[in-house]
């Protein structure tokens, strides 16, 4: 099929990658030239497992192309996908400026079409909130004759494995109203659910743009549940891993998204689950456990820097109580496999070690440019994890990536001045760490002298 993919952001890349890689003509559209010229080199402006390969592969062959104007491919397309940006407003809702600029764009364009072809079936694949298909009919229709339907088809794509979710969905979800757009839909996604033996699911614009955000929120609140009892585990003296394991067995809970941590981030679980509330306030049905996983999860992000606090003593009202400490962090991206900081606790952490006078090394094995360009010198960029741990007096860990949880702890126990690890990820089992001589702060899990 003929498909045109609108905005080359996070969404829109790996849509345009794998959709070539499924067969389907593909031309990528953004108003930004320099990106397209960047994409049209092969070069991904976003890190992205498998991404890269890609493009390069489709750009080769010819399948996938990139270019600044819309008009282009518009008259053979059989669907174009809006993934442009939604950022939060200060209302706490979805900024739906960039969706409905594409869909006017879209209306002019249609102009373009034969009178007597098919209808072109328009898909908001950016996370948008409910009503948005209808708001983008009647924008697309106020410039146009032509045929044409809105689908809404949110993506449920992780970072660092998006390729793999794309290209091996457990399930799709379609909202439309006709046949003959199912129709397109199931053509272009039919090779990925055979891959997979992912579902399909057909249902109205209404409930498919609800699913994706109850489906964020869902996830959120499973975080910020497992997080709260593994600080509950920590008072009173049972291992968070225990109960995970235990309660995940159960087959109406299951043991995905109960991994404690230093709460979640990212582009999507902080924005949706405040665009989710919005609309709950706004219908009149206030979102009670959401608005308290939003501030349980507030309240996680700052894990880190109470057991450090708690260990050196620090009290309130001594100026720069850390002024003379260094501290190593590992990991600066919100989750491993990606160089996405947006709501990085790891940000957090380093606003508040400065602000008690504390010297920060980091580390991070894609996101330091991000953060570089976000607070600049405020911190040491080191180039390697044992680098950052020279001369600390301890080493704190935000970030789960695997080779951290590889690295070679005698030669980072040699480089810090004492074998000190506040690590918000529980990559280490702490009875082999105290076996070690480390004195080990994790999530939810007893030191060995108190069991």
């Amino acid at each position: 099929m003929q498909v045109l993919v609108i905005g080359s952001g996070y969404v829109g890349l790996v849509a345009a990658a794998c959709f070539a890689e499924a067969g389907h003509r593909i031309l990528g559209v953004d108003v930004d030239a320099a990106k397209v010229a960047t994409l049209s080199r092969g070069e991904s402006p976003i890190f992205e497992p498998g991404l890269d390969e890609l493009l390069v592969k489709h750009l080769a062959s010819g399948a996938l192309r990139f270019t600044t104007d819309l008009n282009a491919g518009i008259a053979e397309a059989d669907a174009a996908f809006i993934c442009v940006g939604t950022p939060q407003s200060e209302d706490g809702s979805a900024d739906m400026k960039y969706v409905l600029a594409v869909a006017a764009q879209l209306g002019r364009a249609m102009a373009l079409r034969a009178a007597d072809a098919k209808p072109l079936i328009v898909v908001d694949k950016s996370t948008v909130p409910v009503g948005t298909a209808a708001r983008v009919h009647a924008e697309i229709a106020a410039h146009t004759d032509r045929a044409f339907e809105v689908v809404s088809n949110p993506e449920f794509l992780r970072e660092g494995s998006a390729i793999l979710d794309f290209l091996e969905p457990d399930r799709v979800v379609v909202g439309c109203r006709t046949d003959h757009a199912e129709t397109i839909m199931k053509g272009l996604y039919q090779s990925f659910l055979d891959r997979s033996g992912g579902k399909w699911f057909r249902m109205d614009p209404p409930s498919a743009e609800l699913t994706k955000y109850a489906a964020n929120a869902m996830l959120a609140l499973r975080i910020s549940f497992i997080n709260e009892i593994a600080n509950l585990a920590e008072a009173v003296g049972a291992d968070v891993d225990h109960v995970k394991v235990a309660i995940g067995a159960d087959h109406r809970i299951g043991p995905a998204f109960l991994n404690p941590g230093p709460g979640f981030g990212g582009s999507c679980f902080p924005k949706d689950l405040q665009a989710l509330l919005k609309v709950g306030r706004e219908q009149g049905q206030p979102l009670m456990t959401l608005a308290a996983t939003v501030e349980a999860n507030r309240h996680q992000k700052q894990v880190l820097l109470r057991k450090v606090k708690a260990h050196f003593g620090v009290q309130s009202g001594v100026p720069a109580p850390l002024k003379g400490r260094r501290f190593a962090l590992w990991g600066l991206a919100f989750k491993a496999d990606t160089d996405d900081i947006r709501e990085s606790m790891a940000l957090e952490l380093i606003e508040g070690l400065v602000n008690l006078g504390a010297q920060v090394v980091v580390h991070d094995f894609a996101a330091m440019d991000a953060v570089r360009a976000r607070i600049g010198d405020k911190v040491i960029y080191a180039a390697t994890p044992l680098e950052a741990c020279e001369g600390a007096d301890a080493l704190l860990i935000a970030t789960e990536w695997a080779q951290y949880r590889q690295a070679d702890l005698e030669a980072v126990g040699r480089a810090l001045k004492s074998r000190r690890i506040f690590d918000g990820r529980n990559l280490f089992r702490p009875e082999a760490m105290e076996a070690q001589g480390w004195t080990y702060h994790s999530l939810g899990r007893r030191p060995v002298a108190a069991k």
